[in-house]
């Protein structure tokens, strides 16, 4: 994608609760190797890389996190790492970094919003399904998600509803443009394998295409609070109380994602159907579907002896981990803590961690 009026956003400062013990406040999952040759942060640059030059990608990441981008990415360049004072989710990550930015794109410029966390594989459908989007964006006033077919009735997932008429699409209805009907988020299994049913629903990938015009003007009308904010520090950007002033944003604004602030609400959404593989890495049960595995389906990583073990996960870090006669399990050792589950509940880590929070318990955070 050689377009000098094109640039990629990849948004790095979320939490993966569900990763726990291994993902903490400290190291977020997209600092960690879980699939592919490194971290899910340096896998998705790489990816990418075959998109846009390094120079055209913009790391938003917590300022905690500075040093890890930098370590991580050390090719990138470090004005192009984006810091937030503290996490806010997506949609005030993508508005201060195209705040930031403002004296450097135009309003015809078109921005492509990745995850840092997620895992794909079939990169040439995924590169066309970048580029058909991009384009699109650029002659339409449309917000372009990437959505792909499921092959599951998954329930940690988010779906989008199309619109299977062609109506005024031309011929970007037979490259996979469609218009969006409504957006759900993790339904529950039964609800899930409705929506597969009615071959109606696309999983939500979460990486979304529009012109900077058409993400300030979405913004403003959709959710007119954050705009103000951001409309207020663009006219301080490269001021010496830039910084600060940022800092005292995000103490005011709400925390709130992209998906709710403009998606579900405005009028101009749509959707490319692809169906390159697609993972957001979000539970250790996603790890495990992910994960190569030995005749047993087990996934071993480290000191493991597993005898009469099958279908399980088990890492460990130092110690050895040695099992007998068990099956379906998530066992995951770290220096801080242990970590044991079935599989099949491994999305509710989040309720172990949540107790910790509760209690004040940030050692093993």
């Amino acid at each position: 994608m050689e377009n000098p009026k094109t640039l990629a956003i990849v948004m790095a400062g979320g939490q993966s609760p569900n990763l726990w013990p291994k993902s903490t406040f400290a190291i977020p999952k997209q600092f960690l190797h879980f699939v592919g040759e490194h971290t899910l942060l340096q896998n998705t640059v790489e990816r990418i890389s075959h998109l846009f030059p390094l120079e055209k990608i913009y790391v938003v990441t917590g300022a905690e996190y500075e040093n890890i981008v930098k370590e991580q990415l050390p090719s990138l360049p470090v004005k192009n790492i984006v810091l937030e004072p503290f996490a806010r989710n997506t949609l005030p990550c993508v508005s201060l970094a195209l705040t930031q930015l403002i004296k450097e794109v135009s309003d015809e410029t078109v921005c492509v919003i990745f995850p840092s966390d997620h895992h794909i594989s079939n990169f040439g459908e995924f590169f066309t399904a970048i580029e058909t989007a991009a384009d699109f964006a650029k002659i339409k006033d449309a917000i372009v998600t990437i959505g792909v077919s499921p092959s599951r009735p998954e329930t940690n997932y988010g779906y989008i509803q199309v619109d299977v008429h062609k109506r005024d699409l031309g011929d970007y209805y037979y490259k996979g443009i469609r218009y969006t009907k409504t957006f759900a988020e993790k339904p529950d299994f039964e609800t899930a394998k409705r929506f597969i049913s009615t071959n109606e629903f696309l999983w939500n990938t979460g990486i979304f295409i529009l012109r900077v015009s058409t993400f300030w003007n979405s913004l403003r009308n959709c959710s007119p609070e954050i705009y103000n904010y951001f409309n207020i520090l663009k006219k301080l950007v490269d001021r010496p109380n830039f910084a600060q002033a940022v800092d005292e944003t995000y103490r005011q604004i709400q925390s709130i994602s992209i998906d709710t602030g403009i998606m579900e609400l405005a009028p101009n959404v749509f959707v490319l159907e692809s169906n390159f593989s697609w993972s957001d890495v979000g539970t250790w049960e996603e790890i495990y579907r992910l994960s190569l595995k030995d005749a047993q389906n087990n996934h071993l990583v480290g000191d493991v002896i597993a005898i009469e073990t099958n279908n399980c996960l088990i890492q460990t870090h130092e110690k050895l981990i040695a099992t007998i006669g068990i099956d379906d399990l998530v066992i995951v050792d770290t220096p801080k803590a242990l970590l044991v589950c079935k599989r099949q509940d491994s999305h509710k880590v989040i309720e172990i961690v949540n107790y910790l929070r509760r209690k004040n318990a940030s050692t093993f955070l």
